[in-house]
Formats: structure tokens, sequence, C-alpha cells
């Protein structure tokens, strides 16, 4: 199937279907303790952040979406211009596309052309990286001018999608060759199944930020098997179904990741507010990424995706605002209460996190001393 047709079909299913996987991200269940006395008002508060040697107004991503058809260059173009404006990193698709069908090149170059001060993140496949070499590494950078290069990890949709190609076997050494060769930073990335410890604590030499993408947003995994349907690819569909609710909770990623790795992380996967990324930065994130919130009013106007820009904005000032946070260091140094199925999964993956750590020894100090109160059995 054409990588052109493959593009299209992405960018229909997900403005027409309900694509998100039925668990979610699990930001529900971090809480942010309330401060009744903030003793700030909201126009002290200041959201700038720094990200991979960049200053930037917010600790926003617009996580890469699409390239190499049509539609895709009308996106592209509002994306960069709103990106540009507001002053934020964006995240072109895939570029495999650009690369073997140079004549679509010009639907990522535009948000170059469009934002030529916007720092702009390239994309390759980790398969395709493994498959083809350095060089299509090189073509996508070029293709941009890139200020930094993600490479996305998305074994789970290559093995269910129609036209995949699973090839993952050497990839690290494949890593380690290409931070030889690229002058700017490389981003180490999942699509939406989530980067569990393991990978990022053994890729940590290789990468300089790491976006874990979690599940409990847009499902690929839905995304190919209704693409499957639709081809009455019937072998893909079954697999797929299997493996539809597979992958790591976006808020159990970023805690993972965290306690492996000290390089900047980004929290992406289902972010819909600014209180999903006031929650994602509170568990250890130093950026939140958004894909799909910006897909639809991308397709509109420019105006649109900068309303919605302003709104998770808002959000997250008010968020800031109700614990007392002035700066985004105070937000990440604040209390987090951390209940539910994922306190149980970073009970037993992480209970180094540093705010899992001082629950865990609140709790041990607690159980000390009640062995010591208990009464000792007369004989």
């Amino acid at each position: 199937m054409e990588i052109e047709a493959r593009k299209k079909d992405h960018i229909r299913i997900s403005l027409e279907k309900d694509v998100s996987y039925r668990k979610t991200t699990w930001l529900e269940w971090v809480e942010l303790p309330h401060k009744a006395a903030p003793e700030i008002d909201p126009e002290d508060i200041t959201m700038d952040t720094t990200f991979l040697g960049r200053r930037f107004t917010h600790p926003l991503i617009i996580e890469s979406m699409t390239g190499g058809t049509l539609e895709a260059e009308k996106i592209n173009r509002n994306l960069a211009e709103a990106a540009s404006i507001f002053g934020v990193p964006m995240g072109v698709g895939s570029q495999r596309a650009g690369v073997v069908k140079p004549e679509t090149a010009y639907t990522f170059r535009v948000a170059r052309e469009t934002g030529p001060d916007v720092f702009l993140i390239g994309n390759i496949g980790g398969s395709q990286l493994v498959e083809h070499g350095l060089e299509i590494a090189v073509k996508a950078v070029e293709m941009i001018d890139a200020d930094a290069l993600a490479i996305h990890l998305n074994p789970l949709q290559e093995i269910v999608q129609p036209d995949g190609r699973p090839r993952f076997r050497g990839l690290l050494t494949t890593l380690r060759k290409l931070r030889r060769e690229l002058q700017i930073p490389i981003i180490l990335k999942e699509i939406g199944a989530g980067i569990s410890r393991e990978v990022a604590g053994a890729a940590e030499d290789l990468y300089d930020a790491v976006d874990v993408a979690g599940s409990g947003g847009t499902n690929w995994t839905l995304i190919e098997m209704l693409r499957a349907g639709e081809v009455e690819h019937r072998d893909k569909v079954a697999l797929a179904e299997t493996f539809l609710e597979w992958g790591i909770p976006t808020a159990a990623a970023i805690m993972e990741s965290r306690v492996v790795t000290r390089k900047y992380l980004v929290g992406s996967g289902g972010l819909r507010t600014g209180l999903d990324v006031a929650r994602a930065l509170a568990l250890g994130a130093n950026m939140a990424g958004m894909a799909h919130p910006f897909l639809e009013p991308a397709t509109k106007s420019v105006d649109d995706v900068l309303e919605k820009l302003r709104r998770i904005s808002e959000e997250l000032r008010a968020a800031m605002f109700l614990t007392g946070s002035r700066t985004l260091e105070d937000l990440k140094r604040s209390p987090v209460v951390v209940r539910g199925p994922l306190l149980e999964w970073a009970v037993q993956r992480c209970p180094k996190h540093p705010k899992l750590y001082s629950w865990q020894k609140m709790k041990s100090k607690e159980s000390t001393l009640s062995r010591r109160q208990k009464p000792k059995r007369s004989n």
C-alpha cells in the first residue's frame, strides 16, 4: 500500500472516529493537593522553561502528527505558524514519506518555511533507521533543517499494520552510530504504547530527551485495525484486537523513565488539558506533549490552534495558582498524592521515584513503630 494513501487514512480515521484507548492515562490518579492560601496572584506566575538548549514560553510541545499527503501541508503550515507565535516547539510526522517520495517533501518543509524561528523536531522511525541506515535520518534532518530529531519506536503499530515492517534488531547499535553522525539532539519517543524504565535506562547515553508517549490517548493499534478491516486483512484485524489495550499508561511511563534518567523527559500520550500538563510535570516531566487536541483545529486555521494553546495555558496557570507554584520548578517540587492502580504500579516498578520514596519511608517508619508498640505476650 502506498505511503501517501496510508497517511490519508491516518488523518481521516483520526478525525472521523473515536480512536482512543478504553483505558486511561492514569493521570486521574495523580492528585495535586489544593493550597487554599497560595500566597501568589495568577499574574505572578511564569511558565517559561528551557528544553534542549532553547528557551520557550510554555512547557508544551506540539507533537508530531502528519506529512506526506496534500492534507498534511495545511495542517503543518497552521501548526508551525501557531508554534512560532506562541513560542513552543513543534514536531512533524514520520518523514519516511518525504524521503521515499521526494515530491511530497514540501508537506514537511512547509513547517520550516512558515516558521523559520520554530524549534522544529524531525521524525524518522526506528525500524526505518535499522532497515535503511543513517542516510534516511540525515535526509530527514536536511529536509526541514531540523533542530532535533525524534526516533519513534512503534513495534506494536508496525506488527499490526497491514503494510508494517517491524525491524528493530540492532537498533541500539544503529542509534549509537547516529549519535556520532548528527550534530543536533536526538529524542527517543514512543507513539502511544509508552517507554519503560528498561528502554529509557538502556539507551540513556544515546538520546538527549525521551518522550514517553504512553497509552490512554490515541490508539494507533485501533487505527491500524480499522485500516486492516477496510482492506479485509483479517489476520491483522485479529492480531490488533488482541492487543488493543496493550501499553504503559502515560502517568506510569513518566514515573518509570524518571527513576532511570536525568535527561529531559517529555510526558505525552492522552494529555488533553492544562491540568494534565501540571500532573505530568509534577510526576517528573520537563515538557508536556500533545497531538490530537491540535489536529482538528489545524485543519481549520491558525487562530483555532492558537485558541487551543491559550486554553491549555490558562488551565496550567490555574493549576499552578491553586498549588501555590510561582514557577514550573515550584510545581515540580510540589507535593503529589498517587492513588489507585498507578500507586500499585509505582510500588512495584519505581519505588525510588522522588514523589513515592518519601511515602515509602513513612510507611516503613509506621510499620516499625507498630512492631515496637505491639504488646509482648505473657508466658
